[in-house]
């Protein structure tokens, strides 16, 4: 009997307390491992600077050719965030704050990504969307004809989007860590208006009275938690035009998406977020109501403000200009804003999607010559659509209706962001495939019931294209909502490329402008083969379009997909959210609906395949759709050209910079004034004699810092060419003068500590025999009290 029971109560030499303590360890690991029990996801967010060449070049958006970059207004980023399940699906979204994605630079991307992890990312499940700033250096697409006003190809443009990417999506990568994703969605009512009222009145009544408004105002926004650290960042999409930014700016900026996403980072590393709770938490809003409506930007390492004494006004009076003098490299130029170790940075991006007929031009539509409102039909003032424009909020500072339609984004999303209760649950999954939208075969209804096949067609852009919007006109005779366009511009069209017949019926009742898509010289102006790609996070799905769908096109396709998945009686699918990311993995200009294709205005002009452009996305985003119910693979017959060794490049380089007779690189050409001072909102400026910022772009660097003295007489850096408060302006005397000036403006925040300041100018000269060389210089100090 005691033999016995001694069995029972040991096992291969374990004692029943030895048991118990094993038991007692199992419980407790099974409890404290997220990647077990509480996360279903790995999550990494990344980031890196896509800023570009900030002078000569031509602006993306506008097709301006008098638009061409000559400095900074904030810095540019590529935002990436993976998903993946452990050992399961990884999807990659790229955010960046250009005009949009580019075919080339997605297929040299790819082409990285499988150099560094084989097969892991590929073109099913990374999606690279741009934000449609029109304030981005252009010339990094592969198609003639979005590429004629930068003088063809860029390579610098190209370059730095490509690298930027790809070291967002590494950064993504290395930063995977179990975590949690949540969603979020509210209505944001004053970012964005119709620009096209007439066009969207005709689409059906009926369909029409299912909305409250013209335009899109729902934002979905997502956020992610890592585990060990909290909140790491966010994603939201959100529809409104990058056009705050007119299109004779000259600084590059991401403008309105651009600027909430740079409030947002800043609003969530002054509040610490990342080691804040998870989700719930409404802390931290009281930084939204500062006296300068925005999230303090400034070094984390500024003392304290300083005593308001006489002398702060002496000291600041002993610290002449510096004079110009060389560095030994342009490492020291690294921004002040860096993320601590062993913590991770807050990445959040304010994603495009169905923009296309949505202005941010919220006050309406006037003429310049007289102040009264533009024609509805066609935007036009006394018949010249270049007379009319469209008012932001912040008329007539364009920086200020910039700032004001990013502020109403990035405070909608910090609400969204604090009440996200919603946790993302489900698999990883993605569905993509090329297709050939020059000939594509499309089964519509009939009037009578039954089914007939359209085709789609090669590229056409229509006589309302060349009108432009009121966002930024076009120039000449042409206007909006024109059904026939002109002789003259029809013999000069005719010089270019003639549209034949079946192309004049396909594209009907668009007047045929240029007929891109069958115009081959020196290589192919329009694309033909065009990606489209459904992403799932759980109940989250993402449509990636490479286009910009209007409202009412937006709406339809999301509805169509939205009934295809929710069709499944497994449940799986019910409570799903589906978003459209526009201008994503290629371009490939509007897409509207058929009705609104009638009226011929911009957009109608601007859908590139004809009238069934919009029913050929609905019926392929719907077999997408149905595969990813049945859990079937999508083949694709289709590859898109790569043509980046055919690109031709007119941009001239830079021959070399000079300065005058005894004068060196980084000397003050125009000085802060001697013993000055300045209060808190007074503009503080100095110009430099400076050299091209192409000769070395200062990749995730900067061309300005202003500095403050601190304690010790040492000067600290506090803000940067990435603050919204900082403009690097570059400028030649005459437009082939090997002198520049640079000037650093400084819009003293409102927020920022009493001491004394200086602002200092980095770049790199190019000599005429020799290699590029760095250097930098300070202005004289001032006061802020």
């Amino acid at each position: 009997m005691e033999a016995s029971s001694s069995l029972r109560f040991q096992v291969s030499g374990f004692s029943l307390p030895k048991i118990w303590l094993c038991l007692f360890l199992v419980l407790v690991l099974q409890n404290c491992s997220p990647a077990l029990s509480d996360s279903p996801y790995l999550v990494g967010m990344g980031s890196y600077d896509i800023t570009g060449p900030a002078a000569d070049v031509n602006m993306m958006g506008y097709a301006n050719s008098e638009q061409i970059a000559s400095g900074i207004h904030f810095r540019l980023k590529a935002r990436a965030f993976i998903v993946a399940e452990p050992n399961g699906k990884h999807v990659v979204f790229v955010n960046l704050d250009a005009c949009m994605a580019s075919q080339i630079v997605t297929i040299k991307v790819l082409e990285r990504l499988k150099a560094r992890y084989g097969d892991l990312y590929n073109e099913n499940n990374v999606a690279i969307s741009g934000i449609h700033t029109h304030a981005g250096p252009g010339g990094y697409l592969q198609y003639v004809v979005y590429i004629v006003t930068s003088l063809g190809f860029v390579r610098q443009s190209f370059d730095v989007i490509v690298n930027g990417i790809e070291q967002c999506i590494v950064e993504a990568h290395n930063n995977l860590r179990p975590g949690k994703i949540y969603v979020n969605k509210g209505d944001l009512l004053d970012a964005g208006v119709n620009r096209s009222p007439s066009a969207y009145l005709n689409n059906p009544a009926e369909e029409r009275g299912k909305y409250k408004y013209d335009v899109d105002k729902e934002m979905t926004l997502v956020k992610f938690v890592d585990d060990e650290s909290g909140p790491v960042g966010s994603f939201n999409w959100f529809a409104t035009h990058g056009t705050s930014m007119s299109r004779t700016n000259s600084l590059i900026s991401g403008d309105n998406k651009g600027a909430a996403a740079r409030f947002m980072e800043d609003w969530a590393e002054q509040n610490g977020i990342p080691k804040q709770a998870a989700h719930g938490n409404h802390g931290g809003l009281e930084s939204l109501h500062m006296t300068s409506g925005l999230p303090r930007r400034v070094s984390s390492i500024i003392p304290e403000p300083n005593e308001i004494t006489d002398d702060l006004v002496q000291m600041a009076s002993s610290y002449e200009a510096s004079g110009g003098r060389r560095l030994s490299g342009s490492s020291i130029t690294r921004r002040i804003r860096s993320p601590q170790q062993n913590r991770p940075k807050f990445v959040s991006a304010f994603c495009q999607s169905n923009c296309g007929d949505v202005s941010p031009n919220v006050l309406g539509t006037f003429c310049i010559d007289t102040g009264l409102p533009c024609d509805f039909n066609h935007s036009t003032c006394n018949g010249k659509n270049e007379l009319c424009y469209g008012r932001g909020p912040g008329y007539p500072d364009e920086f200020e209706s910039t700032r004001i339609i990013g502020n109403r984004q990035f405070q909608k999303a910090v609400d969204l962001f604090n009440s996200a209760s919603e946790e993302i649950q489900g698999k990883v999954d993605f569905r993509h495939t090329y297709l050939d939208f020059s000939q594509l075969e499309v089964n519509i209804p009939t009037s009578t019931g039954g089914q007939q096949v359209v085709k789609t067609c090669p590229a056409a852009m229509g006589f309302a294209f060349a009108a432009g919007t009121t966002d930024g006109p076009g120039a000449f005779d042409f206007k909006q909502g024109d059904p026939k366009g002109n002789t003259f511009w029809r013999l000069v069209r005719n010089l270019l490329k003639k549209p034949g017949k079946d192309q004049v019926q396909c594209q009907a009742p668009k007047p045929i402008l240029l007929d891109t898509g069958e115009m081959k010289e020196p290589y192919d102006w329009a694309p033909a083969i065009l990606p489209i790609q459904i992403i799932r996070i759980g109940q989250l799905v993402i449509l990636c379009v490479p286009g910009e769908f209007t409202t009412m096109a937006g709406r339809r396709l999301r509805d169509a997909v939205k009934t295809v998945l929710t069709s499944d009686n497994s449940g799986e699918f019910n409570n799903i959210h589906v978003v459209l990311a526009g201008l994503t993995n290629t371009y490939s200009q509007y897409i509207t609906t058929f009705e609104e294709y009638q009226i011929q205005r911009y957009e109608g002009a601007s859908t590139l395949y004809g009238p069934h452009t919009l029913s050929a996305y609905i019926q392929e985003f719907q077999k997408l759709a149905t595969a990813m119910v049945a859990n079937k693979e999508v083949p694709t017959d289709f590859q898109p050209p790569d043509m980046l060794d055919k690109q031709i490049g007119l941009l001239p380089g830079v021959m070399f910079d000079s300065t005058p007779h005894g004068v060196k690189f980084g000397d003050v050409s125009s000085d802060v004034p001697a013993n000055s001072t300045f209060s808190k909102g007074s503009i503080v400026n100095a110009t430099f004699y400076s050299a091209c910022p192409r000769n070395d772009l200062l990749t995730d660097g900067t061309f300005a810092f202003v500095e403050k003295l601190d304690g010790s007489n040492n000067w600290v850096p506090a803000y940067d060419d990435d603050d919204w408060s900082l403009r690097f302006k570059w400028s030649r005397p005459s437009r082939l003068s090997s002198r520049s000036f640079a000037t650093l403006e400084w819009t003293i925040p409102e927020d920022a500590p009493s001491g004394v300041y200086r602002l200092r100018h980095f770049g790199a000269s190019k000599p005429l025999i020799g290699s590029i060389e760095h250097f930098t210089g300070t202005s004289r100090a001032f006061a802020v009290l």
